[in-house]
């Protein structure tokens, strides 16, 4: 598999809903090959920071870096194209849909398009995930928690992102699919994948992440490396509710 630099830098974001000004300046950087997580209380705006950098969302001020191309602003299709791709909170396979179908889809949508990226094959996701091999022809409303969680990495996977964006990948997930979840993202890093990591569990992301950022009120508030996060009580207490 041949990856791209996979280097992603946010800069100074401002992103508004409505009149409510939801993210306040910004910045971190996801080198290739790295883990970074996202750590904060709920509603802070870290799904919103993952929604602006796959246009959802449109800043009004800033800048979104993919390997040094200003990609601010572009439609959702072309950064996809361009090698990111997001896991979204909650899951959102769809439901109606074999694993197999839900797997196609993304390949079926890029046929024609140019792409920096090259796709991985549906088996290379099996390989990554057995246990979507074994319900391949089942419908992904009648997999379990843990399955469709995998089943959402995988089509994000099958495009074959340079990034990947997890949003609360451990959500109501069981401790041991958690464990299974987490050794494939450090696997998809060793390979040179780039991953923003945007989660709940504290010891997940510390065990995962090269470099942590925490949010609150829409702005980063600490930078720090997983072990000096992990001894900073201030930080743990008043960000995280620890």
């Amino acid at each position: 598999m041949a990856w791209g630099i996979g280097m992603l830098e946010v800069a100074g974001l401002n992103t508004y809903y409505g009149y409510s000004h939801i993210l306040h300046g910004v910045s971190l950087k996801v080198p290739r090959g790295q883990v970074v997580a996202l750590l904060g209380r709920n509603g802070v705006g870290k799904t919103t920071l993952v929604h602006t950098i796959v246009s959802f969302a449109k800043p009004t001020t800033g800048k979104i870096l993919l390997n040094g191309q200003d990609i601010t602003g572009h439609p959702t299709h072309e950064i996809v194209r361009r090698g990111i791709a997001l896991v979204p909170q909650g899951r959102r396979v769809f439901r109606s849909l074999t694993v197999t179908e839900n797997l196609t889809i993304p390949l079926r949508c890029s046929l024609g398009e140019e792409s920096t990226i090259e796709p991985w094959k549906i088996e290379t996701v099996f390989e990554t995930f057995p246990t979507l091999r074994a319900r391949r022809e089942q419908r992904a409303g009648n997999l379990s928690g843990g399955e469709q969680q995998m089943l959402a990495m995988g089509r994000a996977l099958v495009r074959g992102p340079q990034v990947l964006l997890l949003d609360e990948p451990s959500e109501g997930l069981a401790p041991m699919i958690v464990e299974e979840i987490s050794k494939v993202i450090g696997q998809l890093a060793m390979i040179g994948m780039s991953v923003l990591l945007v989660e709940q569990n504290f010891r997940m992301a510390l065990n995962l992440a090269n470099n942590i950022f925490v949010m609150s009120r829409g702005q980063i508030v600490h930078e720090s490396s997983p072990e000096s996060l992990d001894n900073n009580e201030e930080i743990k207490s008043r960000y995280l509710g620890m």
